[in-house]
């Protein structure tokens, strides 16, 4: 039976009035498995504050990592989860959850039970709507978007994949240092270099036992994305600079 416990990286940057922190604190409460990580990047606001006074009422069970300059979205949860994994060494998997909670928490749990049967190194939510089955709530603009997206990264990785852009996933712990040691070159293509960096460490035959998908049961899109409609245009280029950086490493 799987274990009914996750330990999740939830990166902000100035999240004081977005978090719900008394929902948060009832959650906790309520779900003992769920540990959480919240990665500050340099916010200005109270945000911090607000996470210290989480890990004061649940100091086994929260933990709050504060960076010293604002690195992007990418580098919090990168410290996050070397931060994490440092605190928990015994987790099974560590993942990374976006603080607007698009997703909710809890289906960490549906990840986990979904995912880990055959324990790939990444088990990564998908929004993906099934008639009767899951509640996705995403603009068309962002649909669309995200398809060109995926169907850009399957083409340069030379494999199947539906969704690698959604902030939810889980991390095998045992790979977690491996993964996330070396800072990541983009901001917010990170989730594109961690599928790079898996498949240097499996081969690009074996990405897909390393890597799962999982349609989320749950997934509302939430205004104040820090990401614009607008920065698609970059995406290209910064897709081949990835490339460039890592196909060296990766076996045929």
């Amino acid at each position: 039976m799987m274990p009914r416990s996750v330990h999740l990286v939830i990166p902000c940057f100035n999240e004081e009035k977005r978090l719900p922190f008394a929902e948060l604190d009832e959650l906790l409460r309520r779900e003992p498995g769920l540990h959480l990580a919240f990665s500050d990047d340099g916010s200005s606001d109270g945000t911090a504050a607000r996470c210290t006074d989480l890990a004061h009422a649940h100091p086994e069970r929260v933990l709050v990592h504060v960076a010293s300059k604002n690195g992007g979205k990418g580098e919090a949860v990168r410290q996050g989860m070397l931060a994490a994994l440092q605190r928990w060494p015994d987790a099974y998997y560590i993942g990374y959850f976006d603080a607007d909670l698009a997703t909710p928490l809890t289906e960490a749990f549906h990840l986990l039970e979904a995912g880990a049967a055959n324990e790939p190194v990444i088990i990564m939510g998908s929004r993906v709507q099934l008639l009767g089955s899951t509640d996705i709530k995403r603009s068309t603009a962002r649909h669309y978007m995200g398809r060109v997206f995926a169907t850009l990264v399957s083409m340069q990785l030379d494999v199947p994949v539906y969704d690698t852009q959604c902030g939810a996933k889980l991390i095998r712990a045992d790979q977690v240092e491996a993964l996330f040691n070396e800072a990541f070159l983009t901001r917010w293509l990170f989730d594109v270099e961690l599928l790079w960096r898996c498949m240097a460490i499996t081969g690009r035959e074996r990405l897909g036992e390393a890597v799962k998908e999982v349609p989320l049961t749950v997934w509302h899109e939430m205004r104040g994305s820090k990401v614009k409609l607008s920065d698609g245009i970059k995406v290209p280029l910064a897709l081949m600079r990835v490339a460039r950086h890592y196909r060296g490493r990766v076996r045929i």
